[in-house]
């Protein structure tokens, strides 16, 4: 198909009472995981960032944990080598919930005394100052139950009758059950994980299982990761797991493993279902560079919940759909290698997860197909007027975990940046960013994806994300056309939902359609509403649609044509639109041929003010609520659609 880019030659106005064609899709939409998931942080502590842990570096944790999973009780000690990074280093504090004891502070082989445990921290005096950059550490022993916080944190359930035990604690919940550094700036270098418990059960974490031994009843699960980890990606679950592995390959490297602990119950569908993790696996190590932690390993862990939790290296995982094992995979690289510096840029974790789950299915893999997802996105997403992308309060873990706005949205701003760039600038970004020292294995904010882009494409793009990052809501496109011989003439304008934005300054891409079967589509530099265009097209246009291929976060876009409505379709002209002026009563008269119609009027700024259904040949719309002056009806019909005017005294 023929693709060109059209500039803009002047302006010139839009509105026209006329006829255009139309198409109506229906696809399945996919936000089920996204409910899942948020529903796993609603009840989490609305905790922040502690100023007190902002002046150390964690370099290494040793975490020995006992847990049986059939009592709701954790013991813990947390051995943490740490260095100050600023001078007259005299306390060191960790956040940790009030409801866990902390029985003992060992430093250099003695106790420590004086710790001070309140409002969710532990305060630690030491016996000297400690110079800043100088290497040293400390352990504390602690025991207790943890806080309720809903499906998150520290959680005991069963299955089949056995018992489990799991935690979860994004963005809020580590400090629920161990001592730990919870900000956004500090990932901890790596980690020794042990966890002691009965020996009929098995524990599942991060990193690789580097041993395993019974101690009378017991059995000692060690695990280690030699990567950077944040502290709400640090995981345990424990239950009675079968587990079995799937491998990836990889060209000129050793194979992947992909290590599933599972329930015994679900063994036999677990094992006919993850291969699909293989095939994501390999899309993602073309697009985005080699799985992150492939010196270790991926798996997934069963857990009691309908969700699923991106675990370095290991995602808790509640069922093992396509979409599921696609969407915390992604996380891997984004939110895992490169992790959000802050709450408020969480899109840069979901959003891209959410978009990589569309991207398997552009690529064949799963049941769904990219149009079908992306209309859903795109349908989810505008269902509001509002809602930007970036949060503005943190305090909310609804907020923050908005499926619409982190999810959705983030989602569709990859989607409309990749279509700015083009594939190749975009995915080259991306690998950019993945890889910059000063971010891999770190942490990130949107600036520095804005960054890289920006430096791949050579485009400035503060304005789009000003409009689409910062800003809220989407436009609705208004294309009106007319053909003379084999030149076309168009206008191009937009209404935007929300006030935050005036103009979204987008390529519009606007596909045409010849009796004869010939078709093209043009891209328009829409930069001004009422944009005027001038172009060439070698046959007679009989249909024009805005977007086919859904490149556009848009809504209730229409097109009109000047000439089209008597000579081509006469049963627009039967419509009729009375009283006018009108105070209370719209109605609105049309053949039984164009129902069931949908109606939207427009006021003279092109916002959409009221929409309905017309249903019988005689169809009123109240517009009492309306104030005075003249708005726009626009007709979609199955037979295309009109345009018309009318004045509300």
């Amino acid at each position: 198909m023929k693709k060109t880019i059209l500039l803009p030659l002047f302006l010139l106005g839009l509105f026209f009472t006329s006829f255009s064609q139309t198409e109506d899709f229906v696809c399945k939409d996919f936000s089920n995981l996204v409910g899942q998931e948020q529903r796993a942080r609603e009840a989490l502590l609305n905790f922040r960032s502690s100023p007190f842990t902002d002046n150390y570096d964690i370099r290494y944790q040793r975490m020995e944990w006992e847990v049986d999973p059939s009592s709701y009780y954790i013991k813990g000690a947390i051995t943490t080598y740490f260095a100050p990074t600023e001078a007259g280093f005299e306390e060191l504090n960790f956040d940790l919930s009030d409801a866990l004891q902390v029985t003992a502070v060992t430093y250099h082989g003695a106790t420590l005394p004086g710790q001070i445990q309140a409002g969710n921290r532990l305060a630690i005096p030491l016996p000297q100052a400690i110079a800043m950059g100088q290497l040293d550490s400390v352990t504390v022993v602690y025991e207790g139950v943890p806080p309720p916080s809903g499906f998150g944190s520290f959680i005991q359930s069963s299955h089949n009758g056995e018992p489990i035990i799991w935690t979860l604690s994004e963005p809020y919940g580590a400090l629920d059950w161990w001592p730990c550094k919870q900000d956004l700036n500090d990932k901890i270098d790596h980690v020794d994980i042990y966890v002691r418990t009965p020996a009929q059960y098995r524990v599942a974490s991060n990193g690789v299982l580097v041993n395993e031994y019974e101690d009378g009843a017991d059995k000692v699960y060690h695990w280690q990761h030699n990567y950077p980890i944040p502290a709400y990606l640090v995981a345990i679950a424990v239950t009675n797991y079968a587990h079995y592995s799937d491998f990836v390959p990889v060209d000129g490297g050793e194979p992947i493993e992909v290590l599933n602990y599972v329930f015994p119950e679900n063994l036999s569908s677990w094992q006919n279902a993850t291969g699909a993790t293989v095939e994501v696996m390999q899309l993602y190590n073309e697009l985005f560079g080699l799985y992150p932690f492939a010196n270790e390993k991926y798996g997934h862990a069963q857990f009691g919940w309908g969700g699923g939790m991106e675990h370095q290296t290991m995602s808790f995982m509640g069922g093992y759909s396509h979409l599921l094992q696609a969407h915390e995979l992604a996380h891997q690289w984004f939110g895992d290698k490169v992790t959000c510096a802050s709450w408020a840029d969480i899109w840069l974790n979901e959003g891209f997860a959410t978009y990589l789950e569309g991207m398997t299915y552009e690529n064949g893999l799963g049941t769904n197909t990219f149009p079908a997802w992306l209309q859903g996105k795109i349908n989810q997403v505008t269902n509001q007027p509002g809602g930007s992308v970036y949060v503005t309060d943190t305090t909310s873990v609804n907020r923050i975990f908005d499926g619409r706005l982190s999810y959705s949205k983030g989602a569709m701003l990859l989607h409309m940046l990749r279509w700015k760039l083009g594939d190749e600038d975009f995915f080259q970004g991306l690998r950019n960013y993945l890889n910059d020292p000063a971010l891999a294995f770190g942490y990130a904010r949107t600036a520095d994806l804005q960054r890289h882009l920006e430096e791949q494409s050579g485009l400035s793009l503060t304005e789009f994300f000003d409009d689409w990052f910062y800003g809220e809501g989407y436009p609705s496109y208004r294309f009106n056309w007319w053909q003379e011989g084999s030149t076309v003439y168009a206008t191009l304008d937009q209404a935007t939902s929300h006030a935050s934005v005036d103009f979204f300054e987008m390529p519009v891409p606007i596909h045409f359609r010849g009796a004869g079967g010939q078709e093209t589509t043009i891209v328009f530099d829409h930069t001004v509403n009422d944009q005027f265009f001038e172009f060439e097209v070698p046959f007679e246009v009989d249909l024009v649609r805005i977007d086919p291929d859904y490149w556009l976060l848009s809504r209730n876009n229409f097109v009109t044509n000047n000439e089209i409505t008597s000579v081509h379709n006469p049963l627009f002209e039967q419509v009729k639109l009375f009283p006018n002026p009108v105070r209370t009563q719209l109605t609105l008269q049309l053949p039984a041929a164009l129902l069931p119609a949908q109606g939207l009027i427009f006021n003279t700024g092109g916002q959409l003010v009221q929409q309905f259904t017309a249903r019988n040949e005689r169809q009123q719309a109240d517009v009492r609520s309306l104030a005075a002056g003249q708005y726009y009806l626009q007709l979609q019909t199955k037979e295309g659609g009109m345009t018309m005017s009318f004045l509300k005294e």
